[in-house]
């Protein structure tokens, strides 16, 4: 499933008109650009994870991407929800990981406290743009310690990426709880998708409901050539108890 980002203008949009051109939907159905987009949201919720590949595969250009949201942070992932263990298992080029992060390396502590499966979620990783994270980690029998520097982070991810996630992923657990399309409006190539979702937060037990404004491109051919989403990222923390300050 896409992962889909809100923002709280949503409500404000305007309609526009819709975009005319027209594609074959491969039952010799005509689709207009705003037809797309709106199956492309639901193909996950109604269909699964086939679904949303098909769309992935049939509808995106070759050279399409998709937007990942900007934030400040380091820029790797890591499995440890599944594992137990905090293994790296993505770094973001050009991000303040790369080039000290390798994929396979275990976070042993950060900033003194011992990495657990307990505590991994509450870690000090998080913070203003070039505050430190001191660390130890292990690569291969080795431990080492690393120092790295919050940063502003923002990258795409290719069609090519997406479909090896995508074909790789459980799909056993694909969309949300709740799912709403509320309102699809597009202006020649550009279409956008106001959307609502809500499902339960893994630590708080809690029902998180938050709007998504989901902006298409389309080329001149009726691909979708880059996808790029909004959301209401204080909502949701403070919906699950969290508050925000300076």
């Amino acid at each position: 499933m896409l992962t889909r980002y809100v923002t709280a203008f949503a409500a404000g949009l305007t309609l526009v008109a819709a975009s005319m051109s027209v594609h074959a939907d491969g039952h010799g159905h005509s689709m207009s650009h705003t037809d797309i987009a709106k199956a492309w949201m639901s193909a996950g919720q109604n269909g699964g994870k086939e679904a949303s590949l098909k769309m992935l595969k049939e509808h995106m250009a070759e050279d399409g991407v998709v937007f990942r949201p900007r934030y400040v942070g380091l820029g790797f992932t890591h499995d440890g929800y599944q594992t137990g263990s905090m293994i790296v298992n993505e770094v973001i080029e050009g991000s303040p990981a790369d080039g000290t992060l390798e994929v396979g390396d275990q976070f042993i502590s950060v900033k003194g406290v011992a990495v657990t499966a307990d505590n991994m979620d509450r870690l000090s990783f998080r913070g203003k743009p070039g505050e430190k994270i001191d660390a130890v980690i292990k690569r291969g029998d080795k431990e080492m310690p690393i120092s790295l520097a919050r940063g502003k982070i923002s990258y795409t991810i290719s069609k090519a990426d997406m479909v090896e996630w995508m074909e790789g992923a459980d799909g056993d657990d694909w969309g949300d709880e709740k799912f709403t399309l509320h309102e699809a409006v597009g202006d020649g190539n550009v279409v956008y998708v106001w959307t609502e979702i809500m499902n339960t937060d893994d630590t708080t037990g809690l029902p998180v409901e938050t709007h998504v404004v989901t902006r298409f491109l389309f080329n001149d051919d009726g691909k979708v050539a880059a996808i790029a989403n909004l959301r209401e990222d204080r909502f949701m923390l403070e919906q699950s108890g969290f508050s925000i300050t300076r």
